[in-house]
């Protein structure tokens, strides 16, 4: 009954992905263009309940915080001030495509010195550059900590990361990404997962909607769409118009194999040659059982330590000699495998072997 149970919950854990169905353009591809961009900032997190940097570990945020004050009129040059309230921060945001001065985006504030929290903190107006160095956001608010932390004289304790948190709509666009998406003439098709097969089926779906041919296979990664054959009144017209038509992606026969879970993800066109398996498991025991020989009485000896060692070796009942047939599919083996209740640990190795052995025909990932 224990034995049945073990399988049943092993089962769960192996995914076999159902055969591939038709999935739209706008969620296999990236179109040339239309992509975000990275932005950081340095900046300070104030109101703090004394959980901020020790400014003899972090000056540096002794620093910006006077620059601020200076800013603000305020006069500290030569004066000494030991704040636990405040902790340096980095600021990241992501800037999304065709993003207009105005609008508001999203903000992830990082501690870099040893602050213990950043939880109730209130981020002060920090700007955001891109690679460029030019400034393209103002990042400012009330910074939301995903843990919480306590501690006392003799012990701590700590759940989740609460030295990072975020600002939702905590950075207000100053500044747009010089680009006119508009003058495009062709637009490129980056796959995500390159496949030549892919991109054929993709090229061939955008020529049927519009009844000519409008793009081109480059190569396995990129499809190219000339805006002026689609006769479309803008490009942003013309992706419009084929993004959501329906492609029915291929994909290469892979394993992934998790090791640490124990969970394996396959593909369904994994085949397996023929291949004999035979397996067993051998456990060594060594226990150690020292023996005191004490002195006769009043002999004035001293007491004598004996080793003694138990060594034994036992091999649990595995897996005979088995044979799997010409174009057997890797589901079949895991299907067989569960039914004669092989451990995950065994089964990954076993997926292994028969890998090692040429007769698994499929990319094999371990993690």
């Amino acid at each position: 009954m224990m034995k049945t149970i073990l399988t049943l919950l092993w089962s769960l854990c192996l995914v076999v992905p159902a055969v591939a169905s038709e999935v739209r353009i706008k969620d296999l591809v990236e179109f040339d263009g239309v992509r975000g961009n990275d932005l950081i900032g340095y900046g300070l997190v104030v109101g703090l309940n004394g959980t901020g940097d020790g400014i003899r570990n972090a000056p540096f945020t002794e620093d910006i915080m006077a620059n601020i004050l200076e800013r603000l009129g305020v006069n500290v040059t030569g004066e000494q001030f030991r704040p636990k309230n405040v902790a340096a921060v980095f600021v990241t945001a992501n800037l999304p495509p065709f993003a207009r001065a105005g609008s508001k985006i999203d903000i992830t504030v990082s501690a870099i010195g040893d602050a213990k929290s950043l939880l109730g903190g209130t981020l002060v107006m920090t700007p955001l550059n891109a690679a460029d160095g030019q400034i393209y956001a103002v990042a400012q608010g009330t910074v939301i900590a995903g843990g919480a932390s306590a501690d006392g004289d003799g012990a701590s304790v700590i759940q989740g990361v609460p030295t990072a948190g975020v600002v939702p709509s905590g950075a207000r666009v100053e500044r747009e990404i010089d680009f006119d998406f508009t003058q495009l003439e062709s637009i490129r098709l980056a796959l995500r997962t390159p496949d030549f097969t892919t991109a054929e089926r993709i090229e061939d779906a955008i020529n049927r909607n519009f009844g000519r041919v409008v793009s081109r296979m480059l190569d396995s990664g990129t499809v190219l769409l000339d805006i002026k054959a689609t006769r479309a009144l803008s490009p942003a017209h013309a992706i419009g118009e084929i993004e959501n038509l329906p492609v029915e992606p291929e994909r290469k026969a892979r394993v992934v194999v998790d090791q640490r879970s124990g969970t394996i993800v396959m593909g369904a066109d994994v085949r397996i040659s023929r291949v004999a398996v035979s397996q067993g498991n051998l456990t060594l025991r060594i226990q150690e059982q020292p023996l005191v020989v004490q002195p006769n009485p009043f002999s004035g000896g001293t007491p004598i330590v004996v080793p003694r060692t138990e060594v034994g070796i036992e091999e649990e009942p595995g897996i005979g000699l088995a044979e799997v047939p010409e174009g057997t599919n890797l589901s079949e083996v895991i299907a067989g495998l569960n039914a004669l209740g092989v451990s995950p640990r065994d089964m990954i190795d076993i997926l292994k072997s028969i890998k090692a052995a040429g007769a698994l025909h499929a990319e094999f990932i371990v993690r």
